[in-house]
């Protein structure tokens, strides 16, 4: 058997109180690779790991395990390779150093062959994923079966105008694409949101629907913005569209938005339509509460959205019907109707006799 990980690792380790056991099995497990014994490196990540998956070829041997607050590390070896597994929450990092990268890619494929969780997928969800930029891992990506209700179903969510509108939407098909960007704009609790998760139900079967968590750094670190946008993920390799989901972007995209937000609103727009968005099947979608004259005109202009919808409160006549009575939704003979938001609080029976015209707490927050 070739050296230890430890006596092969050309540098020096200073460890003090900020580092952790995970922190030295990473480092160990350099050592072959940064000395050139094991020449090649093969990785993967698994967002939902299957319980009970050991991340491990039969014939591994664990060096060294560790567990802290938010991961574990398992480090192991083999003839000829070294393996080690992160894990973090249901997802995983799995990276092979080998002598060989036939060899590399074999210890991967036995790892990880049949770990992926995969959950039957339900009539009524939707497989959705959600990415951030993590300090630890950089770029990552995780996905959960989200609820989302059929078009036909929750249509009578909306007001006439954003539902005529919506009918088409729902309907796209690959070859309907031709602007890239996806506008929903509107006051809060409007039901901005929920009318992105059916969207995503509507076009499961040719588009991969992703949220971006922290938008606003997605347009100011180039390296995010590349992996999202070019990366092969999820079956896009194969022809699935993806639509990357960017909510309540207001300072990214208001009148003003190109002196503060400086390259964020130029990279957006080049994603939609220019040298980066080109030979992708990528599509963004935007939520945000401004109204469309302080949006910047390069957002708006023709051609450019797919689809550019406001989305509005309820009638006062669309509010009764939807609650089968009038009572809550101020005096008689008022045109004011509601917010989908303020309409589920009255059904609910969380919220006063009277309605104000807009409202942007926390029960709005589940139908931005």
């Amino acid at each position: 058997m070739s050296a230890t990980p430890e006596s092969a690792l050309p540098i020096r380790l200073t460890i003090d109180d900020s580092d952790s056991p995970s922190d030295v099995v990473d480092a160990l497990f350099l050592g072959r690779f940064a000395t050139g014994e094991q020449s090649y490196s093969h990785s993967t990540s698994l967002d939902r790991v299957r319980s009970g998956a050991t991340l491990l070829p039969s014939d591994a041997t664990v060096l060294r395990a560790a567990r802290d607050d938010d991961r574990s590390a398992l480090l192991a070896e083999g003839e000829g390779w070294t393996l080690l597994v992160s894990r973090w929450n249901r997802g995983a990092d799995v990276t092979v150093t080998a002598t060989t990268p036939e060899l590399a890619q074999k210890v991967l494929d036995e790892a990880t062959n049949g770990a992926q969780d995969e959950p039957d997928p339900q009539p009524d969800s939707v497989t959705m994923g959600f990415w951030h930029l993590s300090p630890r891992r950089g770029p990552c990506r995780t996905t959960r079966q989200i609820t989302a209700g059929a078009w036909d179903e929750v249509r009578t969510n909306y007001t006439a105008p954003v539902a005529d509108a919506m009918d088409g939407l729902m309907k796209v098909t690959p070859d309907d694409i031709a602007g890239r960007l996806l506008l929903l704009h509107g006051p809060p609790g409007t039901g901005k949101t929920s009318a992105l998760r059916t969207l995503a139900r509507s076009w499961r079967d040719w588009c991969q629907v992703d949220c971006v968590l922290d938008p606003e750094r997605l347009f100011n670190d180039v390296g995010y913005l590349m992996d999202i946008a070019i990366g092969e993920d999820d079956g896009t390799a194969k022809g699935r569209w993806r639509l990357l989901l960017l909510e309540d972007c207001d300072e990214l995209i208001r009148g003003e938005a190109k002196h503060t937000a400086g390259q964020a609103l130029s990279r957006l727009l080049n994603l939609t339509d220019g040298l980066l968005g080109q030979g992708r099947n990528v599509l963004v979608g935007v939520t945000t509460n401004e109204d469309l004259e302080r949006l910047h005109p390069a957002v708006v202009r023709p051609g450019r959205c797919l689809a550019r919808i406001e989305v509005g409160p309820l009638t006062r006549q669309e509010s009764v019907a939807w609650l089968g009575t009038d009572e809550g939704l101020g005096r008689d003979g008022s045109s004011e109707g509601a917010t989908l938001a303020e309409l589920y609080a009255l059904h609910r029976g969380t919220r006063p006799a009277s309605v104000p015209k807009q409202d942007s707490g926390a029960d709005a927050g589940l139908y931005l």
